[in-house]
């Protein structure tokens, strides 16, 4: 394959050498959402592709096309949000596994950028329906259900989310061109309450910290997140 990592870049050769060796092949998932004034609307597309190149790289994995568009519920009304139906994206997404799995593809990992419950819960659900269809490995999950779980040990701000510290941080790391200056906000929701505005509690688009952000601290975390992955992908495919 002379170490190309994109499948869109291979010839079918090249992809057939990729199924019959059973390396694992990441589905990068990113939205087109709103970060506030200081992120590009790419900010959840941009953070799993650097991570799937890095650990595409650590495991001799393969990367399929990105997935662009995902479901953005709490942020839908802001300019720049396109978002797509739970049920589109569950239904792609379970076409996209099945292709894969109809080539015979023996180890998936979807990654996504964007952690919105919704959004989340539509590309496991697909993947629950492809499971049932195909004899693979699959791993689901966002970048994010690593990098908050690293919260307490990296000692970040508990109440630090959207376009805050933390994605900002990251955003530095891979595209800093892409990054202008942020202004903290933590904002305060009506609790249990189910809202068909949701963005009047946060009308800057944040919620945390990004004056706290640095690349220093991206680098860092980028790369503890590609590690944490690279383990789990590792450990799933010698099952």
């Amino acid at each position: 394959m002379d170490n190309k990592i994109f499948l869109c870049e291979m010839n079918m050769k090249e992809f057939e050498v990729v199924i019959e060796s059973g390396s694992p092949i990441i589905i990068p998932v990113g939205a087109m959402e709103e970060h506030g004034s200081h992120l590009p609307l790419n900010t959840d597309t941009i953070q799993p592709e650097k991570i799937a190149a890095m650990v595409a790289e650590m495991v001799g994995g393969a990367i399929a096309p990105t997935v662009n568009y995902g479901n953005c519920s709490t942020t839908r009304n802001f300019p720049g949000t396109i978002s797509i139906d739970t049920e589109t994206l569950r239904m792609l997404m379970f076409e996209i596994l099945c292709e894969f799995g109809r080539h015979g593809a023996k180890n998936i990992v979807v990654l996504s950028g964007h952690a919105g419950s919704s959004h989340m819960a539509a590309l496991r659900e697909a993947g629950k329906d492809f499971l049932n269809e195909y004899e693979c490995k699959l791993m689901v999950l966002s970048d994010y259900d690593i990098a908050y779980k690293l919260k307490d040990e990296l000692e970040l701000p508990k109440n630090d989310g959207h376009g805050g510290m933390i994605e900002t941080s990251r955003v530095l790391d891979i595209r800093p061109d892409l990054v202008g200056r942020g202004e903290d906000f933590v904002p305060t929701f009506p609790p249990f309450r189910v809202l068909k505005d949701p963005q009047v509690h946060f009308e800057g688009g944040i919620m945390g910290f990004p004056s706290r952000a640095s690349i220093e601290f991206g680098q860092r975390l980028n790369l503890r997140i590609a590690r944490e992955l690279a383990d789990m992908v590792s450990e799933m495919v010698e099952e």
